[in-house]
């Protein structure tokens, strides 16, 4: 079973359909099949075989999608670099994913070190080749994803090709998506949205949109991007959605084509939601839950009469073929099913961490509501959600504690005005706090999601008597404090 078997049959029923579009650039489907089989032909001559990984570094969008084929094609994995973040989290990455070489984007950049082949995807373009797919097992890794990781370093989520089909199809199944879809692409391909965009539009005839990047910032452009371009489908980050409701224009638009939204990655505050559901009455809605290691395991469809703005949303019933138990000492979700990762990426192997039943423990807490549906509370530990982004309050205070001069520090997260979470961090200096030279110095090391909103200096830490950091005091405190 390969991820990309019945993209395959696609490309032979409709190969004069939209596949790709990048602004004005359009590729059909035997467009991006011969693309796809050009790349790989090269990569082989390379001496690249199944069970490789090949690192992307390359920009959201359509050179990294054939790259991204390209490698599925010889059987090998694929590790997404978001190429923005800094060189020692890059390099971090590499050494740990092991690829055998990255495609990117003009000459090798300095963070790349080693023996590692760096091949400019320009270089790679229309290339010819009849090379085959070749045949891969089920279980073989497909994608590595890196989230932020709670030991201080980011963390692979090694995925499988059975994994990732078995969310493809589900989608494509549970939201219709056929031939006559336009699908929006806006996240970014280390990010798991970006298996429905590339696999559950493409193994269902859909074409692939990609949005703008500077559109996020524009919400009345991206509103009119997604009218001008008849996109039918889309799944992005609630805070993308709210600031879209709040200054998007959505009631200067027509929106004849949109049919669905798809939600996840953050929790989406319902006074915003019911903004956006008013917005777009004949829009079908829908709430999907699941860490990066689950995919999706559970979604809700919006019902617009339950919508209360003082109660949170159901994360709704399982989803995807998961089964679901709730650890009745602490409330925590457990999860069981088709779509679970097959483990952590470590120096070449995987690390396994279910329990003895196959059971992934995910750290959320949360409960069932008299109609069956599980509601969500929060992380048991203390992992943030920020903009969609998972971020590891440890690997931001392990970057902080080395920068000269900090004896402690504590990271919590807090409230932002988009209705979604932003780390904060107390310090504990020796000497004249440097607040501006450290703000610089995680600027170099931390990608944008994972700075601090407040850098705040203290005397010391609060501590329970337990010995351990008050961590809710210390939230309590920093949510005082000025931008």
């Amino acid at each position: 079973m390969s991820l990309i078997d019945r993209f395959l049959l696609q490309c032979t029923a409709g190969p004069d359909r939209t596949a790709l579009i990048q602004d004005e650039r359009l590729l059909t489907y035997s467009e991006v099949d011969r693309g796809a089989r050009g790349i790989a032909a090269v990569l082989e001559e390379r001496s690249i075989r199944p069970g490789d990984r090949i690192a992307i570094a390359l920009e959201r969008g359509i050179d990294a999608a054939l790259s991204i084929y390209a490698t599925l094609y010889l059987g090998a994995s694929y590790v997404p670099l978001e190429i923005k973040n800094p060189a020692p989290r890059l390099q971090g990455i590499v050494k740990d994913a092991l690829p055998r070489a990255i495609i990117g984007a003009g000459g090798r950049p300095d963070w790349v070190t080693g023996d590692v082949d760096w091949l400019d995807v320009d270089q790679l373009a229309d290339h010819r080749s009849s090379l085959a797919p070749r045949a891969v097992a089920a279980e073989a890794p497909a994608a590595i994803l890196y989230t932020s990781g709670s030991g201080g370093t980011p963390k692979g989520i090694a995925l499988s090709h059975r994994a990732m089909t078995a969310f493809a199809d589900w989608a494509g199944a549970a939201f219709s998506v056929g031939t006559e879809d336009r699908i929006a692409s806006l996240a970014p391909f280390y990010f798991d949205l970006s298996v429905f965009d590339l696999y559950a539009s493409m193994r269902h005839g859909a074409a692939l949109d990609f949005v703008p990047d500077a559109l996020t910032l524009a919400p009345s452009r991206l509103s009119a991007w997604l009218d001008d371009r008849k996109i039918t489908c889309w799944y992005t980050v609630p805070s993308i959605l709210a600031f879209l409701a709040f200054k998007g224009s959505l009631a200067d638009r027509v929106f004849d084509k949109l049919t669905r939204i798809l939600f996840a990655g953050d929790v989406f505050p319902t006074p915003q939601l019911i903004k956006l559901a008013r917005f777009l009455p004949t829009v079908n809605l829908f709430n999907l839950y699941g860490p990066t290691e689950t995919n999706v395991c559970c979604y809700w469809p919006v019902n617009r009469a339950r919508l209360d703005p003082g109660q949170p949303i159901p994360i709704g019933v399982p989803a995807c073929g998961a089964r679901l138990r709730i650890d009745e000492a602490n409330g925590e979700l457990l999860v069981k099913g088709p779509s679970l990762m097959s483990g952590y990426w470590k120096q070449g192997g995987l690390e396994r961490v279910f329990d003895g039943n196959g059971w992934y423990r995910t750290g959320d807490r949360v409960s069932r509501n008299e109609a069956g549906e599980f509601l969500y509370y929060g992380r048991l530990d203390r992992m943030l959600k920020c903009s969609g982004y998972r971020v590891e309050p440890a690997e931001i205070e392990a970057v902080v504690c080395r920068f000269p001069g900090v004896e402690q520090c504590a990271v919590v997260g807090i409230a932002d005005s988009a209705g979604g979470r932003r780390p904060a961090a107390a310090i504990v200096f020796d000497g004249e706090p440097d607040l501006f030279g450290l703000a610089r110095s995680l600027r170099s090391q931390l990608p944008s999601y994972m700075q601090p909103a407040r850098l705040v200096p203290c005397d010391h830490l609060p501590y329970l008597p337990n010995g351990k950091v008050d961590y809710q005091t210390l939230e309590k405190r920093l949510r005082s404090e000025p931008l």
